[in-house]
């Protein structure tokens, strides 16, 4: 009899265990996604890069995604992107519903000013990128500055979003690094605004990247005397559309060389989508599959190629990587430094 109630006792234990695997299910994409209306939050106003692209992921991702979901946009502008880029992380819903077209420098926000922004840039699931992009600083040429070195005599009024955007980052560095006459002007709505005040002489400098400057004003580049001119662009390799314009690293000193690569994250990262933490994880990957679908879309790089906006794919793996590893690799030292030089005591 113990025998037999053992017996039966391991029979019922082998049930009992082996009953989860048999009840799971394999996560049904399809019927997650069917019927659903998917969100992309632009942390600018309308009319800039951040907006054309996010724009354009509306109009494509539905179709790589099973379910065949709508997705619409909706903006989110204030504090250099910041806001969004919190409200992403401490808000927004996890069900894969809803996502953000993430800032650039994302990374370089949360190690230089950790307390003021408030998420954690490794615990965001990265979809994936369509571009990578290097800052531009942009300035009217009636202004007297032909090339870098004019920066260091001549005053200069640049405008931008906020002090979390890489429009204000990028010259505060420059500024610091080597004593440029510069004097930033924040509360600017995106690119777009900054642009116009340019044109309208309420500023004359900005940074951006390529994109935001060919896509919006080509007209100003062109000619003996242009508008206005492209100065020197940081990030790691050279725009293959300014092979003239100087890279910021030819001007550094070794010791300063730590300071500007640890800004250079934010090329990869800030033309793409990524969803809040706490996402399913099955979720993670079927919008992943999807967003690496559309990038090798040819009717998605026809849309960016009349937008005059670039396709330089990266899956969500790679750029979950780079973030990872951006995270890690700048020391305390090179943090409180470039702290100092973009925002003073």
């Amino acid at each position: 009899m113990k025998k037999l109630i053992s017996f039966a006792t391991v029979i019922a234990l082998a049930i009992t265990v082996g009953a989860p695997f048999k009840a799971a299910k394999s996560f049904d994409a399809a019927g997650h996604f069917k019927d659903k209306r998917l969100t992309i939050l632009i942390p600018y106003g309308p009319g800039g890069t951040y907006d054309k692209y996010g724009s354009t992921f509306a109009r494509h991702l539905g179709r790589h995604i099973p379910g065949n979901p709508t997705v619409i946009v909706q903006h989110m502008p204030g504090a250099g992107g910041s806001k969004a880029m919190r409200y992403a992380y401490n808000v927004m819903q996890k069900q894969g519903y809803n996502m953000i077209v993430p800032l650039d420098n994302t990374v370089v926000n949360k190690l230089m000013r950790p307390k003021l922004m408030r998420y954690i840039p490794n615990k965001f699931n990265w979809m994936g990128s369509s571009n990578q992009t290097n800052v531009i600083i942009v300035i009217r040429s009636d202004s007297g500055v032909k090339k870098f070195e004019d920066m260091k005599r001549i005053r200069i009024i640049g405008g931008t979003s906020g002090k979390s955007s890489s429009g204000y980052i990028t010259p505060m560095i420059i500024k610091g690094l080597f004593g440029a006459k510069i004097k930033m002007i924040t509360g600017y709505k995106g690119s777009s605004r900054s642009i116009l005040a340019i044109e309208q002489g309420e500023t004359q400098m900005s940074a951006f990247n390529w994109l935001a400057w060919d896509s919006k004003v080509p007209h100003w580049f062109k000619g003996k005397n242009p508008f206005a001119r492209a100065i020197v662009q940081v990030g790691k390799y050279k725009d293959p559309d300014l092979p003239n314009v100087p890279m910021l690293d030819q001007f550094l000193k070794e010791k300063d060389k730590p300071v500007v690569e640890f800004l250079k994250s934010s090329g990869p990262i800030g033309r793409g989508l990524t969803l809040p933490p706490g996402v399913n994880k099955s979720v993670i990957a079927t919008l992943r599959k999807a967003y690496d679908g559309m990038n090798g879309d040819p009717k998605f790089a026809k849309e960016l190629k009349k937008r005059r906006l670039r396709l330089i794919a990266s899956s969500g793996k790679t750029i979950q990587d780079i973030v990872e590893k951006a995270m890690i690799a700048t020391s305390p030292a090179v943090i409180k430094r470039a702290k100092k030089l973009i925002f003073g005591k």
